[in-house]
């Protein structure tokens, strides 16, 4: 185990300095439900470190740069900083809205990020780690410019299937170079991409391998991660193209007129440039904040990025190796967490389930959600699920019918017979001293970025106050007489435990324990506070802290959402995401909007294809393939082995027998799972949300399609 998959809280541990960070928003597009899961657990972690008393900082700040920006703007007939000027803005409200509590949200689109960025390339190349070579890439001639890869469409040079981008095959799985599509065309303007020579500089990776070895080695990533960077160390390390030529939106290379920094160069020196803006500012020199003593090659103070798995390559390897070279200290840790998938499945927007951020506001408290992702995130980098139906059982069930329940079942009774006055002394001061020492471990389980276990230890102890209060039963001492001092005695004792699972929960629901606190008149919680009772103080008048979830705020969130996508038609290919999601065109990520219709062609074109229905008598998963099911397909008489990329859409023993459509007179591809003789209809984005095509009742295997 490493110390990335630990941390563990250590009490007598002096006051430490920690700096904070999560992956950079993308700037063209809404935040989602999705990119919540990394901003929320980033945040509870940060605040539960600030409530341990620790100086810490959380920064971040909006990814600016890139084709996808300078594509979406000119669709909108607005300038690029337009555009991200909008977009941070809505940004910043989402997160705001959300709780998630930076202190300080910057752009990569900055004076800083520019002198940050220029001071690393500089210093790398006159450590020799920057080589310049002409490559040969696409070009459209009709937009005068050079295409990033997943700007380039066409058909796979090992399937044939259509319509597949210009790094990799979605249908077979196949990774190839642009050049070797076949029928390419550009997906900004659907001109045929020429092939044009280009002066690119490079960051020379390997001359940093002993140090990543050491690196990867050293504690500051997850097991899983760790060992999956050694694949990347046994292929060798390869050099990385950090330049992009014009046009395009980012800072221009120094000395080399034309060229740009891509924009993964800048993208993760965005957390230095935010917390230079934050250093730089009259909080941060109030605070003393001083960039070197948290950015220099000697700093003690300590740096945790949160990122999605999908970036691993770029903060593990790239980013350590681009600090190291440019003389700046490297990550204590890089935390990699998994996608969000609703009720089973990959979010989808015919379902409704792929939810904004802003549609989620406009019909459920944030909190809620709040609460449910860190009932479900651990330290590692598995997926978690949002199953509506658990998700509005579990509120319910546990922050209002346990959590809040305590307070309201406990106030009413100091407000009606002793002015809101509690007692002087608890009756039972063992129970209190029992929560305090199971505090112990909850917080232990926060600092191990142990979220899901910290909400089970924080509600058993709930049940355990609710049983309290249900032995106690005040209502029936209320009705007693000369039992006051014991009735005001119990309800002291239920609302310091209320008090101390509130103050447990606070970095996860900041909005609710502000209300309590309100409530309690006490000032802002800190983690010291709750080891002594709170006695002898006057409360306010009880107020719902919390409501429940109504099915109906879920399906009215899911209509809206279905309602969102159809007002959505974006021009260009792009994403919404962080770092973590991919950059459209320039990512890791696969967020993509609605494809351009493809050229027309004749009718003689079309008539050449012979569609037939197909009986699928077999359908079986492919070893080694994460997207292809086997179907054998009976034509009426003749058989057909076709290999279709639909394994994340159906379970194979659901298909068969089932009448679908094919193209029967496509030519046999021959495909490293075996030969595939012909090609399923299919319908839909593709992943979970793909539809094969099923004739209605009366047709028969072998029916030509008319």
């Amino acid at each position: 185990m490493t110390a990335a998959d630990t941390h563990p809280a250590d009490p007598s541990r002096p006051r430490r300095d920690i700096l904070i960070t999560s992956a950079l928003p993308y700037a063209n597009g809404p935040i989602h439900i999705g990119h919540l899961v990394e901003y929320i657990q980033t945040d509870i972690w940060a605040r539960f470190q600030k409530l341990r008393g620790h100086n810490c900082w959380y920064v971040c700040a909006d990814d600016a740069h890139g084709t996808p920006i300078m594509l979406k703007a000119r669709a909108e007939g607005i300038t690029p900083e337009e555009l991200i000027q909008r977009v941070a803005t809505e940004h910043r409200a989402d997160f705001d809205a959300f709780r998630v509590g930076f202190d300080n949200y910057h752009s990569t689109h900055s004076e800083e990020n520019r002198d940050c960025a220029t001071l690393i390339y500089e210093r790398n190349r006159d450590g020799g780690h920057i080589a310049k070579r002409t490559i040969e890439q696409a070009y459209d001639p009709v937009e005068n410019m050079f295409l990033p890869d997943r700007f380039i469409k066409g058909e796979c040079p090992n399937c044939g299937a259509a319509d597949q981008y210009g790094d990799n095959c979605e249908v077979c799985g196949a990774s190839y170079s642009p050049a070797e599509l076949k029928n390419p065309r550009s997906a900004v303007s659907g001109a045929v991409p020429e092939q044009r020579q280009s002066d690119h500089y490079f960051f020379k990776l390997a001359d940093f391998e002993d140090m990543l070895k050491d690196w990867t080695r050293g504690g500051g990533l997850q097991a899983q991660v760790a060992n999956k960077l050694d694949e990347w160390f046994e292929a060798g390390l390869k050099e990385w193209d950090i330049s992009r030529d014009a046009p395009y939106f980012g800072f221009e290379i120094p000395d080399h007129p034309g060229k740009f920094f891509y924009v993964w160069l800048d993208a993760p020196i965005g957390y230095m440039a935010s917390f230079r803006n934050l250093c730089e500012s009259e909080r941060g020199r109030a605070a003393g904040l001083d960039f070197d003593a948290f950015w220099g090659a000697d700093s003690q103070a300590e740096l945790y990025h949160f990122i999605g798995k999908d970036i691993i390559y770029f903060h593990a390897l790239f980013w350590p190796a681009m600090l190291h070279g440019a003389g700046f200290r490297t990550p204590s840790a890089i935390f990699a967490h998994g996608f969000l998938t609703v009720d089973g499945q990959k979010m989808s927007k015919s379902r409704g389930t792929f939810i904004k951020a802003r549609t989620y506001l406009d019909h459920l408290n944030p909190e809620y959600l709040r609460y449910y992702f860190a009932a479900k995130l651990g330290p590692g980098v598995d997926d978690i699920d949002l199953s509506l139906e658990d998700f509005q059982a579990r509120v319910n069930a546990d922050l209002v019918g346990k959590v809040v329940n305590i307070a309201s079942r406990s106030a009413g009774f100091i407000s009606k017979r002793f002015d809101g006055r509690l007692a002087a002394a608890l009756p039972e001061p063992g129970l209190f001293d029992e929560f305090v020492v199971g505090g112990q471990s909850v917080a232990e389980a926060y600092e191990r970025r142990e979220f899901s276990r910290a909400v089970r230890e924080i509600m058993a102890l709930a049940d355990r106050a609710n049983r309290y209060i249900d032995e106690q039963a005040p209502w029936v001492v209320a009705k007693q007489a000369g039992q006051d001092d014991r009735l005001q005695g119990i309800c002291t004792q239920g609302l310091n435990l209320f008090r101390l699972l509130i103050g447990w929960l606070k970095p996860i629901l900041p909005g609710t324990a502000e209300a309590a606190e309100q409530f309690l008149r006490i000032d802002p919680l800190t983690w010291a506070d709750l080891d002594r009772p709170l006695l002898d103080h006057d409360i306010a008048k009880f107020k719902p802290l919390m409501t429940r979830i109504d099915p109906k705020q879920i399906e009215a969130m899911l209509e809206a959402s279905k309602e969102d996508l159809a007002a959505r038609q974006p021009a260009t290919p792009v994403s919404a995401g962080p770092v973590g999601a991919g950059k459209g065109g320039e990512g890791a990520g696969r967020h993509l909007a609605k494809d351009p219709i493809a050229e027309t062609i004749d009718f003689d074109t079309f008539a050449k294809l012979d569609l037939r229905i197909a009986r699928i008598a077999k359908a079986a998963p492919v070893e080694g393939a994460d997207k292809l099911l086997e179907l054998t397909l009976d034509l009426g008489g003749e058989t057909r082995n076709v290999f279709a990329g639909i394994s994340k859409a159906y379970d194979p023993a659901t298909l068969e027998g089932r009448l679908t459509v094919m193209v029967a007179n496509l030519a046999p591809r021959k495909m490293r799972f075996g030969l595939s003789e012909g090609m399923v209809l299919a319908a839909g984005p593709g992943g979970t949300d793909l539809f094969i095509l099923s004739p209605d009742t009366g047709a028969e295997p072998g029916m030509k399609v008319k």
